[in-house]
């Protein structure tokens, strides 16, 4: 057998707040991805108090696809796609987060979108927490820190699943919430959990407490939503950057399942409904005081998911050894540092291109949860330019996503793991979350704006277009047959 089956969602993926635009149209309040203005290649995105003047925050025109989701979902059907996976934007819904009544026009906005996926024959798969908290949340109760907005995300989930309940299948409750647990960057608390560090904090402990509140509220969506309608496939979505033991050295081995042990924690949570051993263990040795209750323990026993869905761009590796240099993570395991892996190459903003750690991904959360999969994100980010044919030829992006279908199409196919779709990244170009730029461009479809904002906002198909278009087509027969 050389190909998929028959209904494989063969897709592409989004966020509203990258692509949509409209920030502040028909009610819709202000969420954390709208105070983040644009960065660079080495130049971090800065969060600010509000809006600012004089500042450029690429979210709040992105690609406008708010007003231009039809013509676009009319290139998504020539594509060929069976699945979309997008968000929906909290705070077009309940504009601050703690409103009684939700936002009517925010509603119709995702009914038509959903209504006219659905008319082209697209699933819609939607998350509903993609870095899209409502600021005032943030700003007023330090977002997931506190346990009052484990309710009004709940509130919300309830409100979209009822409505939604006869256009949406598949949910997602929180778009890589393990991000956080890295713990290296303020942009992975703030759009994950909704806060900041503080001087004075113990940022590891109340990103614990945030992601525990997070989870909890997950929980409790899920089981409404399978009260909402049975039929419906629930998941949580995880960021995976496989950690490799940098040698054979057993302390690198060790460094390297420790090391893991932060991303599993939130998958144990998902699908397991309890929070794990190892993450006690660790609580009690730092003296966390971590809040929970036994009803919250019911909820995460009660709520567990359906299936697991996942993006995957890279792998790192881990060692020990002292003569190798690299980011320490001691309080992860005595001596460790994250280094290069030197049996891979990097993209032009130093992520490690390893298609076959998609493979080894595939195979070690299948074998260690025996859940369905749903590969969501997964992507190549690069400068595209338009060549003397007047047509972007990114042959680099072909290279990248067919080996790592390919690879993925061998967990499937060889080692029996049960994957339910694939929604490449930034089907259609969109605002690079990390950087904040457009000129960093993952889709299939060309989008005319630069880092600047500037352009038409016209469409164009590119290479990738095409050779994606044949591979829906051959249900992923045509990967092996390329050189």
């Amino acid at each position: 057998m050389t190909k998929f089956p028959d209904n494989f969602l063969w897709g592409g993926a989004v966020a509203a707040h990258q692509v949509e635009g409209a920030y502040d149209v028909e009610g819709k309040g202000l969420s954390v991805a709208d105070v983040l203005t644009a960065g660079a290649n080495g130049v971090a995105r800065k969060i600010t108090q509000g809006i600012e003047e004089n500042e450029y925050y690429p979210s709040h025109e992105a690609i406008d696809f708010y007003h231009h989701y039809q013509e676009d979902i009319q290139l998504f059907k020539k594509l060929g796609l069976k699945a979309f996976r997008t968000s929906i934007n909290w705070t077009r819904i309940f504009p601050k987060g703690i409103e009684e009544e939700p936002n009517e026009a925010g509603l119709k906005f995702y009914e038509d979108l959903f209504t006219e996926l659905r008319k082209n024959n697209i699933e819609p798969i939607v998350t509903l927490s993609h870095f899209e908290i409502p600021y005032y949340l943030a700003e007023h109760f330090g977002g997931f820190k506190d346990k009052k907005v484990i309710d009004y995300f709940v509130r919300y989930a309830k409100t979209v699943m009822e409505r939604y309940q006869h256009l949406v299948k598949y949910w997602l409750t929180f778009n890589e919430i393990n991000n956080q647990a890295d713990g290296q960057h303020p942009l992975h608390t703030w759009t994950n959990s909704g806060f900041v560090p503080q001087p004075g904090e113990n940022k590891e402990e109340i990103t614990i407490q945030a992601s525990i509140n997070e989870l909890i509220a997950s929980a409790r969506a899920v089981k409404i939503g399978h009260e909402i309608n049975p039929e419906f496939k629930i998941g949580c979505m995880m960021a995976y950057v496989p950690v490799y033991p940098y040698s054979a050295n057993p302390e690198d081995v060790m460094a390297a399942q420790k090391v893991m042990q932060r991303r599993f924690f939130y998958n144990d949570i998902h699908v397991r409904g309890e929070i794990p051993a190892y993450a006690l263990k660790m609580l009690e040795r730092k003296g966390f005081h971590i809040s929970y209750t036994p009803e919250e323990l019911a909820d995460l026993k009660e709520g567990t998911v359906d299936f697991i869905s996942l993006s995957y761009y890279m792998s790192t590796a881990v060692t020990t050894l002292p003569e190798i240099s690299g980011e320490a993570i001691s309080e992860t395991y005595p001596g460790a540092k994250i280094v290069r892996n030197p049996h891979v190459k990097a993209s032009d903003w130093g992520w490690q291109i390893d298609p076959v750690g998609l493979r080894y991904v595939l195979n070690t959360l299948y074998e260690r949860y025996n859940l369905p999969l749903f590969i969501v994100e997964n992507g190549f980010g690069a400068y595209d330019q338009f060549s003397s044919d007047g047509k972007i030829h990114d042959d680099y992006r072909i290279a990248y996503l067919s080996a790592h279908i390919k690879e993925m199409m061998k967990a499937v196919l060889i080692d029996g793991v049960e994957v339910l779709g694939y929604t490449p990244w930034g089907v259609i170009d969109l605002v690079s979350f990390g950087t904040g730029e457009m000129e960093k461009r993952y889709g299939m479809i060309y989008v005319d704006k630069d880092n600047q904002g500037q352009g038409t906002l016209k469409r164009e198909e590119k290479l990738s277009f095409d050779w994606y278009q044949k591979t829906i087509a051959e249900n992923g027969a045509n990967i092996f047959k390329e050189k």
